[in-house]
């Protein structure tokens, strides 16, 4: 039985008749085809001047050429305080900054529950984690695991599934999962009056000393996850818990304006230059254009599109329906009756009958696609140089791939034709067992996870108020976030367990200068 909305988007997929798709990522014909986007073809010598400009760095004694600007004209003025990620596209024209205010303003709108005389703001949950998208995004920054036992970290929810399940058709390797029978594909730790939460989460961390080379001692923490207060009977017994923090917002249009093929070409998911690392893209069906699609967003590159994201989010944080995901109970299984039966915020002739419609879905995505990623900070800085030099000698490039240059597109003006410095390849990557959430998305396995944009990285404690990386917010400082690489990242981790100190500040430095 499909037990909800957001199940039955992927596992209809199933019976769809997709373009037949190779399994070598060279080759997965026109089903990736930017289909997202308004493409202007490259000309033959855009695409000689790209690889020009794209080209590893040689010279460590001074910044590259536009090395400042890592969003191309799209870049902003960086502000040392929590308005750093919450400023539109630098290249914004004026009558389009009105939209990007809208957008905003429905980011931070808090939703309520039906009925409610605020028509336009009501339809919440029944089961939800957040009332706001700016609840998990802090300042359109990164969220936070709890700090304590009372803390209620909203912007931090775990995922759920049990083993099973069908793949769409087309899509190679794809490791289907089913949502938990009462629960769902979340676990949701509020819900409106009347209602029951399903659960809260429980952390319990381990703390584990590592010895580098020069003497120091980092200590690791190691979380372990569980849930207490069950609202709805027991978990299935195989089910699988991945914990998320919610990424930072930044740049996210530019991300989705690198063409599929360019991604693609990154892949080596046999390794067959023989440096140890294989990424591999993960391939996802799209609800809105039903046919599979390059992932791009989520921590496993799970969804395709900011659209889609955006509206996952509507559906599975809020209990929001959208024209993507229009069932109005959200996460609701079929189990929870009294959850379904909850009044909707759905009102006939009103806002395409949605509780978010066609237009404020549109306007949150263009949102999302424009806000601005700041400006580098100190980058001619002897010690930053030295510490890009050292970055690239520890191999972290085959993987947070510094440059990329966007589509050129018709009607997207802020992302188009940009030299961008994101620090991501976009693809999935085996990172070890330490890191493994043992939980499959799509063709991601439970050892693998999308390489994260480093963009803004520096500015992340200037914005949130807190310095935890990684998807579960383990590391406290970018230091530990290193140390906790593995997988095909081993060989950088041991490297920089092996710098002298001065180079691990360096380090250090460069990496807080994006």
């Amino acid at each position: 039985m499909i037990r909800h909305a957001l199940a039955l988007s992927f596992l209809l997929a199933a019976t769809q008749t997709a373009t037949a798709q190779s399994d070598d990522p060279a080759t997965f014909g026109p089903a990736l085809d930017d289909r997202h986007l308004s493409v202007i073809p490259r000309t033959e010598a855009e695409a000689a001047r790209i690889r020009a400009v794209t080209a590893a760095p040689t010279d460590f004694t001074r910044p590259e050429a536009f090395e400042g600007l890592p969003a191309g004209k799209a870049t902003v003025r960086a502000r040392a305080n929590a308005d750093a990620f919450s400023l539109p596209s630098g290249n914004i024209a004026f009558d389009r900054e009105m939209d990007f205010k809208l957008g905003n303003g429905l980011f931070k709108k808090l939703w309520v529950s039906a009925p409610s005389s605020t028509l336009a703001s009501d339809g919440l949950g029944p089961l939800y984690n957040a009332r706001g998208c700016q609840n998990c995004h802090i300042k359109d920054g990164r969220g936070h695991a709890p700090e304590g036992p009372d803390d209620g970290a909203v912007s931090m929810f775990l995922r759920l599934s049990v083993p099973g399940g069908t793949g769409p058709a087309g899509i190679a390797d794809y490791l289907a999962t089913l949502p938990d029978p009462n629960y769902g594909e979340q676990l949701q730790d509020l819900a409106i009056a009347g209602q029951a939460a399903e659960g809260r989460m429980v952390i319990t961390y381990t703390e584990t000393p590592v010895t580098l080379a020069d003497g120091s001692v980092v200590s690791l923490r190691a979380p372990s996850y569980a849930v207490a207060d069950l609202g709805y009977g027991p978990l299935h017994p195989d089910v699988m818990l991945s914990p998320r923090v919610a990424p930072q917002m930044i740049g996210l249009g530019l991300l989705e304006a690198i063409p599929a093929a360019d991604i693609l070409a990154l892949a080596d998911p046999d390794d067959a230059d023989g440096d140890g690392i294989s990424g591999r893209p993960n391939i996802v069906w799209s609800v809105e254009y039903q046919v599979p699609m390059l992932g791009r967003f989520g921590l496993k590159a799970g969804a395709p599109t900011v659209r889609q994201q955006s509206a996952a989010a509507f559906a599975g944080d809020m209990g929001l329906s959208n024209p993507l995901f229009p069932d109005p109970s959200g996460e609701c299984t079929m189990a929870q009756t009294l959850c379904r039966d909850a009044p909707a915020g759905q009102e006939p002739g009103l806002r395409d009958g949605l509780e978010v419609d066609g237009q404020s879905l549109d306007l949150v995505t263009f949102y999302s696609r424009n806000l601005g990623v700041p400006a580098r900070r100190g980058m001619d800085d002897p010690q930053v140089l030295r510490g890009k030099a050292v970055f690239h000698d520890l191999g972290c490039a085959a993987c947070h791939t510094p440059k990329h240059v966007t589509h050129r597109l018709h009607d997207q003006p802020e992302q188009s034709f940009q030299l961008i410095w994101p620090y991501t390849d976009l693809l999935l990557h085996d990172m070890g067992e330490g890191l493994a959430d043992n939980r499959p998305e799509a063709r991601a396995t439970g050892r693998e996870w999308r390489t994260p944009p480093l963009w803004g990285i520096g500015l992340s404690a200037t914005v949130t108020g807190h310095s935890q990386f990684l998807h579960d917010g383990r590391a406290r400082n970018l230091l530990e976030a290193l140390l906790w690489h593995g997988g095909e990242a081993q060989t950088a981790r041991d490297g920089v367990a092996a710098l002298p100190a001065p180079d691990r500040a360096a380090l250090i430095a460069f990496l807080e200068s994006l």
